[in-house]
């Protein structure tokens, strides 16, 4: 009988409790110890988040895997104490909710309604029209799981899409890039640019002074991914400049953003609390509980997290 922890804020386990026991029953694991409170030493699985009580691994001498609860894992995956597999969270609500954020807000900007809902002053602008999508080259920096499901939703809506990421992807109906140099040359052609790289130290300040001046002038920047990877002064001189039309952001080095922070005054920022995606309990408690299923049936994990990567 395998002893999952729960090892979460408390409010989180109101939520995912009745979706954990269901998905146990339907994977035939209702046998299950599933609690918020256990002897370390007697704990075989982990459902994680990394703003809980657990910080130290040690005690858990028996432990298979930790679940992590969150698509992020930059604020565990570094923790010296954590020796056994890592997964992350790759969950399908989670996915169509960020796709959802990134079709919304790639339309907004390609169709300019910003104008339209606040420059309502009795004045008839006609004939400015915006590009066809299929005249409009918007382009995803990291191709995941949610870059990819996002580039592919794009694509589909007839957008150029390009897209770039560590190592070579091929994705039906995108113009890939990898490394520096496809860097380069996607941003060189990137009108709106979505950010969903994962947060390492490699990818910190992605988007930067020498990054930026690269794009198009007047190019949009929508960043549902993690706050460090743009550098804050660069994007808001970018801005005012005008090298850089809008950012639509949704994730931030602090949060919540204090509200001292210039994002929140400045015209040419939409601040969003970062609700780009959340995971959702009832899904999300499927894809931990299908991991446990196959630990315990001595199958592979899925979504295991590469250390050396850090994602």
């Amino acid at each position: 009988m395998p002893n999952i922890l729960f090892a979460a804020r408390p409010e989180r386990w109101t939520h995912y409790e009745p979706h954990l026991r269901e998905a146990l029953a339907e994977a035939n694991l209702s046998h299950a110890n599933l609690t918020t409170e256990a002897n370390p030493a007697e704990v075989d699985y982990i459902i994680y988040a990394p703003n809980g009580d657990v910080q130290d691994f040690t005690p858990f001498t028996r432990l298979k895997a930790v679940l992590n609860l969150w698509a992020g894992v930059e604020d565990v995956v570094g923790n010296e104490t954590l020796t056994v597999p890592l997964a992350r969270m790759v969950d399908y609500g989670l996915t169509e909710g960020m796709v959802d954020w990134v079709v919304g807000h790639t339309l907004r900007h390609h169709l300019g309604m910003d104008a339209h809902i606040h420059g309502q002053d009795g004045t008839w602008r006609a004939g400015i029209v915006p590009p066809l999508a299929r005249n409009r080259t918007v382009a995803i920096l990291g191709l995941g799981a949610l870059g990819t499901a996002c580039a592919t939703a794009l694509a589909g809506l007839n957008f150029r899409v390009t897209g770039w990421s560590r190592s070579p992807k091929n994705i039906p109906g995108v113009q890939t890039a990898h490394g520096p140099d496809g860097l380069q040359k996607i941003l060189k052609s990137a009108e709106i640019v979505t950010l969903l790289l994962p947060d390492t130290p490699a990818t910190e300040n992605t988007l930067n002074a020498e990054t930026l001046a690269l794009m198009p002038q007047g190019a949009v920047i929508l960043n549902p991914g993690r706050g460090p990877l743009i550098d804050d002064d660069a994007l808001l001189a970018a801005l005012d400049s005008g090298q850089i039309s809008h950012a639509t952001l949704d994730t931030f080095r602090i949060e919540p953003l204090p509200k001292e922070h210039p994002f929140w005054a400045h015209p040419k920022v939409t601040v969003t609390p970062h609700i780009a995606s959340e995971t959702r309990a009832d899904s999300a408690a499927r894809v931990i509980i299908d991991n446990i299923r196959r630990g315990e049936a001595g199958e592979p994990f899925l979504h295991l997290v590469d250390r050396d990567l850090g994602y």
